[in-house]
């Protein structure tokens, strides 16, 4: 509909390729052993950091034709599609994403509190990555199959018994959000200042060592008007990349998300909900790069295409009809816009794919009690228990588990939140039946605020969700979430020396 920076691509058409162009069908070709494609119409082409690339749509299409036009001839190995990837070995002993996704949305620049977000980016983005993984969205299930470990070799084509599987964010990926306003972004970040703004990130969220940032992305998102690494400008025909840095902190996974919108339907505007689809670049877009950064964390060690360097979102760009097109994905609290992502074990782009790894095979089960107090003037106890059960099979035996409560909210006036408590000595194994208990019992959670006239029993915290995380022998982890229903009473009692004592019977007796 419209190109903020009214910019257009020129459109070259090649007769070898025009049908599939038609069709947004993909062109595909296969290389020499050992060879790899160097598309000139690439935006990676000259720029070898910009892994899993995002063409803008006519770039896309330059690329295909030049690729039918140039490669059409080339033979594809028997018994192997052209679009299969492989495994790269890993960089420094990182494949895949193979636990539970964390992905933290750095909005990046002052502008995003004056006017940088026209079009309501930066909630829909949110909203996007706590759904992934809820709502049991099987578009997630595509990228499961992919794995990494010292059991898979370099150049398979499938993960062998043992592997270890890119996780699946039962709970929703979105771990946390960084409004970084302290300064206005750049009008033209460099790749340095991207990356180094997702290594600040990481100290912002407390990241700051290897293990923090193993399952870890970081979306470095910029406001309107701005054009990270040239993103808009000249020949900068791209609409996202992901890759990786190096710090004291471990190796940091983040993606360069410039405000597609400004590129109109360049980026994904309307490509799926036409004329009503203005933010469908930004789940299109970003859904690409988040799949590609958990199928190959660390470019190129994960999983790509040994003639063409191409990722598993690559090879499903921009596909409107036929199998693998783009097309509305319901997941927990909503409907979005996402691109099909190429599946080795179907020799397809799929929209849509079963979970591979641990599987739950019987309903969960969970016994909550309720939360109860007693008070007696200027003392009171809780106490509050709850048990959550899992049975699971598909893996290889051999489990253990952890469990998390969180996050902790209170029942009055004081709120604790972003935290979490393991509480592994809690966690039983029973062959394949994984149990956890959490509970409570303490005197008052807050003492009542200097000068109040009265103590809440209610500010005590309790956990809203119990996580259950759960890995086989091979190493395979699979997450498991419950939401737990609280009810109670709360006191309110004076503190010493100020008014009467109270107890329950009191006037000021309240429900919390």
């Amino acid at each position: 509909m419209h190109a903020r920076f009214g910019r257009k691509v020129r459109l070259i058409g090649h007769c070898m390729a025009i049908a599939a162009i038609i069709l947004g069908l993909p062109v595909r070709y296969a290389l020499g052993q050992n060879q790899q494609l160097q598309d000139p119409y690439s935006p990676a082409y000259g720029h070898p950091y910009r892994h899993g690339v995002v063409p803008t749509l006519e770039a896309w299409q330059e690329m295909r034709a030049w690729e039918a036009a140039h490669l059409a001839q080339a033979a594809i190995s028997a018994g192997t599609s052209a679009d299969t990837v492989t495994y790269g070995g890993g960089i420094d002993g990182i494949g895949v994403t193979s636990g539970t996704p964390r992905v933290y949305l750095v909005f990046y620049g002052s502008q995003w509190a004056s006017g940088g977000d026209p079009d309501g980016a930066a909630i829909y983005l949110q909203t996007l990555f706590s759904d992934v993984g809820t709502g049991s969205e099987l578009w997630s299930g595509t990228m499961t199959q992919y794995c990494d470990g010292s059991s898979v070799s370099k150049g398979a084509t499938s993960c062998p018994s043992g592997a270890a599987y890119v996780g699946y964010p039962f709970m929703g990926s979105l771990a946390g959000v960084w409004f970084d306003t302290s300064s206005a972004a750049p009008y033209e970040a460099t790749q340095a200042q991207l990356s180094a703004e997702a290594v600040a990130a990481a100290a912002h969220f407390g990241n700051t060592s290897a293990a923090s940032n193993r399952y870890v992305q970081y979306i470095i998102a910029s406001p309107s008007g701005t054009h990270p690494d040239g993103f808009g400008l000249g020949s900068n025909s791209f609409c996202a990349w992901h890759n990786y840095t190096t710090s004291s902190y471990g190796d940091i996974a983040y993606t360069n998300m410039p405000y597609v919108a400004d590129l109109g339907t360049s980026c994904g505007e309307d490509f799926v909900n036409k004329s009503t689809g203005t933010l469908d670049g930004f789940s299109i877009v970003g859904g690409h790069e988040y799949a590609e950064t958990l199928t190959d964390q660390n470019p190129f060690g994960g999983w790509t295409n040994p003639s063409t360097g191409e990722e598993v979102g690559d090879e499903c760009a921009w596909i409107s009809s036929g199998q693998g097109a783009a097309a509305n994905v319901r997941m927990g609290n909503g409907t979005y816009a996402m691109q099909s992502i190429w599946s080795n074990d179907s020799n397809a782009c799929d929209i849509s794919h079963s979970l591979i790894g641990t599987s739950l095979s019987a309903a969960s089960t969970q016994q909550c009690g309720t939360f109860t107090t007693s008070t007696s003037n200027y003392s009171g106890s809780e106490s509050y228990s709850c048990t959550v059960q899992v049975t699971v099979s598909g893996g290889s035996g051999g489990y253990v588990a952890t469990a998390t409560a969180y996050p902790f909210t209170s029942g009055g006036d004081t709120t604790v939140s972003s935290t979490s408590t393991v509480f592994p000595g809690m966690v039983t194994v029973s062959g394949n039946t994984v149990s956890a208990t959490y509970s409570s019992s303490n005197g008052w959670c807050f003492p009542p605020p200097s000068g109040a006239l009265y103590a809440m029993f209610g500010d005590c915290a309790f956990p809203q969700t119990i996580v259950l995380a759960v890995t086989d022998s091979s190493g395979s982890t699979q997450t498991f979430g419950f939401s737990i229903g609280l009810s109670g009473n709360a006191s309110f009692c004076p503190p010493p020396g100020v008014g009467d004592e109270c107890s329950e019977t009191d006037p000021l007796y309240a429900t919390d």
